[in-house]
């Protein structure tokens, strides 16, 4: 594709993640204000060189019909695999990416700071940042899972869920502590874990 003049590049990369995040096109009075221009006349003009350049395209007559003809590639780039241990070669011909956006842009999410160790085994450490899926119901929970619970008597907590008939037992992943059993009426799952986030920036 024919490459873009700054001018047009600060247009189209604004109208992209202003798509992505409402999820509808933005009205001449808006990439007005977001370019900083008074007139409309420089946006119509920066619009109509991104569609002759195939980068977007429009319904012509009808109203915020503006859409991405080629979405660029999201996320990081897998550049292959590290070991560690041995050496292995980092870089790789066929490349892939990891986009997490959708995860986080996922409105029944949430994320947890996570305090102490007792999953330590399951290499969820303090610090760490759980992100964690709601429920619409228990029946979702399955055993082995990990979820957030609030148990009477025992606050809330991060660990493995198992439950036989009316009773659940929520398993550490540490040695050093012991499982929590309490009647199913006791525990409220508030989540279930689909990842963890740790930023490893400044630490020594």
């Amino acid at each position: 594709m024919e490459s873009l003049t700054p001018a047009q590049k600060e247009l189209y990369d604004w109208l992209i993640e202003y798509i992505r995040s409402t999820q509808h096109a933005p009205s001449i009075r808006q990439m007005m204000k977001a370019m900083n221009l008074r007139s409309p006349a420089p946006v119509q003009s920066r619009l109509e060189r991104l569609r002759n350049k195939g980068y977007i395209d429009w319904t012509d007559g009808k109203a915020r019909t503006l859409r991405i003809l080629h979405q660029p590639d999201k996320g990081l780039s897998i550049e292959g695999a590290i070991a560690a241990g041995g050496l292995v070669e980092p870089f790789t011909e066929d490349k892939t990416r990891l986009d997490l956006s959708d995860l986080f842009a996922q409105s029944d999410c949430y994320v947890l700071r996570v305090t102490g160790d007792s999953m330590i085994e399951d290499f969820i450490n303090e610090g760490d940042y759980a992100v964690m899926r709601s429920l619409s119901s228990s029946s979702e929970v399955k055993n082995g899972d990990i979820v957030a619970a609030r148990v009477s008597g025992h606050g809330t907590t991060l660990k493995h869920f198992y439950q036989e008939q009316e009773q659940i037992t929520l398993k550490p992943a540490n040695q050093k502590y012991e499982p929590i059993k309490a009647e199913a009426e006791n525990v409220e799952i508030q989540g279930v874990l689909v990842g963890i986030w740790r930023s490893v920036a400044g630490n020594n």
